[in-house]
């Protein structure tokens, strides 16, 4: 019996780690949030952290659709079609738009955005890298500094919420 209710708790106690681990709560008033692209209900939202532990699990070529929270860390500054997200331990996540249909304010660095989309691993090219950081306005120093593809964890958005 002993052993009966030690598995019983043992089994719910990683239950509700795992649970809490994986989302948090987020208490979410239309009213607050600027909607861009396709509005979604907004459901199961994954921490930036749980995030990163999502990505870091995902190969080249895998996808998984799934709703997060997390600061802008930048925007592109020309017409606002990219951003990158802070999913901690100076991990980002590229943010771009499904069929290039929307765009966010080019102010939006800081603000708290939950994303609706797919997840995955990409590999950008040099090119586009060097278009990025002119889009991002990096001084050219800067931008002939890259000369290496690199591996990004990237996200393909439907829809977007960002704070007001």
């Amino acid at each position: 019996m002993k052993k009966i209710k030690f598995l019983a708790f043992a089994f719910f106690m990683m239950l509700a780690v795992s649970t809490f681990a994986q989302s948090k709560k987020v208490v979410f008033k239309a009213e607050d949030y600027a909607s861009f692209g396709e509005k979604f209900k907004v459901k199961k939202v994954y921490t930036n952290e749980y995030m990163l532990k999502k990505y870091k699990a995902l190969k080249k070529g895998d996808t998984i659709t799934v709703q997060f929270m997390a600061n802008i860390k930048a925007v592109c500054k020309k017409k606002g079609c990219w951003m990158n997200l802070d999913l901690s331990n100076s991990q980002e996540a590229f943010v771009k738009f499904k069929d290039y249909a929307f765009f966010v304010p080019l102010n939006a660095d800081g603000s708290p955005a939950i994303v609706s989309g797919k997840a995955y691993v990409d590999v950008v090219s040099v090119a586009e890298l060097k278009h990025y950081a002119k889009d991002a306005g990096k001084p050219q120093s800067e931008i002939d500094k890259i000369t290496e593809p690199e591996v990004t964890y990237a996200f393909m958005a439907d829809g977007v919420y960002i704070k007001k």
